[in-house]
């Protein structure tokens, strides 16, 4: 599972770790990605989403039909 939110676009951003010395080491901070199934009610079937914590909300307030008609807006398949 690529950790990459398919409704935000959203994907993992890096930079560094700085000691008390001042050293620096590369690292990454991973998006809070989950996979979730969704009935979409147009089609008759459920789809499998790999979304972020903040796009699970953005569903519930925006509804799933609108959320897979943006996701297809950006040529993402579902």
């Amino acid at each position: 599972m690529s950790a990459h939110c398919q409704l935000t676009g959203v994907k993992p951003v890096f930079g560094n770790n700085v000691s008390h010395s001042h050293r620096r080491t590369r690292r990454r901070w991973n998006p809070n990605i989950q996979q979730r199934r969704y009935w979409l009610p147009s089609e008759g079937r459920h789809v499998r989403l790999t979304l972020s914590a903040r796009a699970i909300k953005t569903i519930d307030r925006i509804g799933i039909e609108q959320a897979v008609a943006q996701i297809r807006a950006r040529g993402e398949k579902i």
